[in-house]
């Protein structure tokens, strides 16, 4: 096991704990996100890379993935949606990226870890090292993105 994995443990239990218990998306919780997403982009990092780029096999309920995305999506209301890099606007086009959609991959991945964790430690850690190299970095990265972009327009 890495010496790392206890710090990404705890972090990934803080996520889904800020995740679960949102009831309310304001400033603080904007700016408590803000601070907790470079610390989950370092712990993962810190676990190195993936042994194989295999698909991960953390799987979640797409019913409950869905709730999340949709409770998320309407807490975050305008500060939810997002241009990407890629997108080319054109009259009556909606922003592709979510911030929801973002955190709630996030969530799915840590969370489905750490319901077995206790049971199977060896294959959380590859699950969410190799799950985070070909799925949820990604969304960890566009998250960290708007997040910022919200901060230095003063709308957290």
């Amino acid at each position: 096991m890495s010496p790392h994995f206890d710090e990404m443990r705890e972090i990934a239990e803080t996520y889904c704990r800020l995740i679960e218990d949102a009831t309310e998306i304001n400033s603080e919780w904007l700016r408590e996100m803000a601070v907790l997403l470079p610390q989950l982009h370092a712990a993962i990092s810190a676990l190195g890379k993936p042994k194989t780029l295999k698909s991960h096999t953390l799987m979640p309920d797409m019913d409950a993935r869905f709730e999340m995305y949709a409770k998320l999506h309407r807490l975050l209301g305008e500060r939810d949606g997002y241009w990407m890099e890629f997108d080319v606007v054109h009259e009556s086009q909606t922003m592709s990226g979510s911030l929801a959609d973002d955190l709630t991959d996030i969530y799915c991945e840590l969370k489905q870890g750490l319901k077995i964790l206790e049971e199977e430690p060896k294959r959380v850690l590859q699950d969410w090292i190799t799950g985070y190299n070909v799925h949820w970095g990604q969304h960890l990265i566009d998250a960290e993105r708007h997040l910022y972009t919200l901060g230095a327009r003063n709308s957290i």
